[in-house]
């Protein structure tokens, strides 16, 4: 199983993150922040193209996660890379259905690929 769901698309960097922003309340889902990576990195003489991670959660996932482990807690929020590299626009989040093998012995049930079923409808309505 691959460890990230990664699309190209052909907007413009700025219409791609406001994309996920749109797809992502449509989903149920919260924007928390955006952390404008290329920025932070630019302050300190670092040039890099343009680089944004969305933390998006929900609320009523996030606290059946952290229930069965709190350890899970290292992997929230959810975050939605939007980045350009070599000219081309990628939206990529990592899998939630991977966090069964990252915690074993939290009984998740179905909700890592519900939660993953979900993350990928954001990233394809996205693009």
């Amino acid at each position: 199983m691959d460890f990230d769901y990664t699309v190209i698309t052909e907007k413009k960097f700025k219409d791609a993150i406001a994309s996920v922003e749109k797809e992502t309340r449509n989903a149920g889902f919260k924007v928390l922040y955006i952390h404008d990576v290329a920025a932070t990195l630019n302050e300190k003489g670092f040039k890099t193209e343009p680089f944004k991670i969305i933390e998006i959660c929900n609320a009523k996932s996030a606290y059946a996660v952290l229930k069965a482990d709190i350890k899970i807690g290292l992997c929230l929020p959810c975050k939605i890379n939007v980045y350009k590299k070599n000219g081309t626009i990628y939206i990529s989040s990592m899998r939630p259905v991977i966090l069964s093998q990252f915690f074993p012995k939290a009984n998740l049930g179905t909700l890592p690929q519900e939660v993953d079923k979900i993350i990928r409808r954001i990233i394809d309505g996205s693009k």
